[in-house]
């Protein structure tokens, strides 16, 4: 019988410990993956993965080293915690680098209140084969589509961390996913959109039919793209990438960035940052949420925090490492994957929603830019000089006019940011919950 993860990081632990680490951390990852992949009314590929995967990371004084291995024998985890223990003992000293204290970590948890993993039989390919179909065919169905390409797909992920400071857990994730992805035209008329969902139980995921149908109408809204006119006009940011602007004030705002000094956010601490009356809330604990999680990487307590309040920033993102460089204690914002150290990084995002819908927000901004997709990107870490390929609709008197794309939208994030209206349009299932923004004034490069 196989070891149980739990078993194999206390063996890694062990073998550190006897190979002369100080300290050390160990994580095991066991995971199953199976996903379909339709094209042009063909399998196309059908994939399915499954393995374990070990990761273990020692501490000699004030000098690590990580290493992971797939083999889980005891030759082999004795083998790489003595390779591990004699890198470190090569690396340079860092003065912050240490696992929490054991007064810090994480005794108790409740995972059956999260609702990470449904722990139903895994769905064979047959049955995953029929919902990317299902998909392609109500695609198809939405009038004049050249092409599809469907995909359905599956995963379970077991994981347990622990740590010689006593720490010890671990949980599960399931995932269940169906998109689609229609063409209309042909040659440089070619437009393409899409439509996908992601859920972690499968009886919260919209029928495979639903999923299509937005996908080809999506597309067929796109026939007649043009560029639009160059200047300055207020661009609205619909809910599929409004995200991303608030995913680049998160990443400014990383303890990463602000520790080596890189980062347009680096003297905004305690500074409007957002409009009055919007936060951006982190909360680790939303059940069937595939970013929720009872614990860091670093075994500290997950908590409910504002990282921006009424507008303001009130603090950094932040893993023990970071905090400890900053002068400050980490927000238990550790992940970490086998192969490398714990870094800080954000989970489930909220921003404030508005009061106003997307129809009313197209009808306020006059003329200007829908923008349903993105391409590429420029961003100036250090300057927040912001340069993105962008397609949409362009906007006439308060309507959507006509499809475009080849568009270059530019400004600098910190003014942006500060010129933000909300929509009410957030998905309630996602894990960064951003509704449509409205930013005035940017810049659009395109006939």
């Amino acid at each position: 019988m196989s070891r149980s993860l739990q078993d194999l990081t206390e063996a890694m632990l062990a073998a550190a410990r006897k190979a002369g680490a100080d300290a050390a951390d160990a994580l095991a990852v066991e995971g199953t993956s199976l996903a379909i992949h339709l094209r042009q009314g063909k399998l196309e590929q059908a994939e399915r993965s499954e393995g374990v995967d070990l990761g273990l990371r020692v501490l000699v004084g004030r000098r690590q080293a990580c290493v992971s291995v797939s083999d889980t024998s005891d030759s082999t985890i004795t083998e790489v915690a003595a390779r591990a223990v004699a890198m470190a003992m090569e690396a340079p000293e860092d003065p912050y680098i240490g696992l929490a204290d054991p007064g810090e970590i994480a005794r108790s948890w409740d995972l059956d209140a999260l609702e990470l993993a449904e722990e139903a039989a895994e769905p064979g390919a047959a049955a995953l084969e029929e919902q990317a179909r299902r998909a392609e065919a109500a695609a198809l169905s939405a009038g004049a589509i050249t092409q599809v390409e469907a995909a359905a797909g599956y995963s379970m992920r077991r994981m347990h961390l622990a740590m010689t400071n006593g720490f010890s857990g671990g949980y599960a994730r399931s995932s269940h996913s169906v998109s689609a992805v229609a063409f209309v035209g042909e040659g440089t008329g070619m437009e393409r959109d899409w439509a996908a969902e992601g859920r972690t139980f499968l009886g919260d995921l919209p029928a495979p039919e639903e999923i299509g149908r937005l996908a080809g109408e999506r597309a067929l809204e796109r026939l007649g793209a043009r560029k639009p006119a160059t200047g300055a006009y207020p661009v609205l940011y619909d809910e599929r990438v409004a995200s991303s602007l608030i995913g680049h004030l998160l990443g400014a705002v990383n303890g990463s960035a602000i520790a080596r000094g890189a980062s347009w956010a680096r003297d905004l601490l305690g500074q409007q940052v957002l409009p009055k009356g919007l936060s951006v809330i982190e909360d680790p604990y939303r059940p069937r949420i595939g970013a929720s999680r009872p614990f860091d990487a670093e075994g500290l307590p997950t908590r409910r925090r504002a990282i921006v309040d009424d507008g303001v920033l009130t603090g950094w993102t932040l893993d023990l490492a970071t905090g400890r460089k900053l002068g400050m204690p980490s927000t238990a914002s550790a992940s970490r994957g086998t192969t490398a150290p714990p870094s800080p990084g954000t989970g489930n995002i909220d921003l404030t929603q508005g009061s106003a819908s997307r129809d009313d927000l197209i009808a306020a901004m006059g003329t200007g830019l829908l923008v349903t997709s993105m391409i590429g990107s420029s961003i100036n870490p250090t300057t927040g000089d912001y340069s993105r390929g962008a397609s949409g609709f362009w906007v006439e008197n308060g309507q959507i006019a006509y499809p475009v794309n080849e568009v270059t939208v530019a400004g600098n994030l910190r003014d942006m940011l500060l010129r933000i209206t909300p929509a009410n349009d957030a998905r309630a299932h996602l894990s960064t919950r951003v509704p449509s923004l409205l930013v005035e004034g940017l810049t659009l490069a395109g006939a």
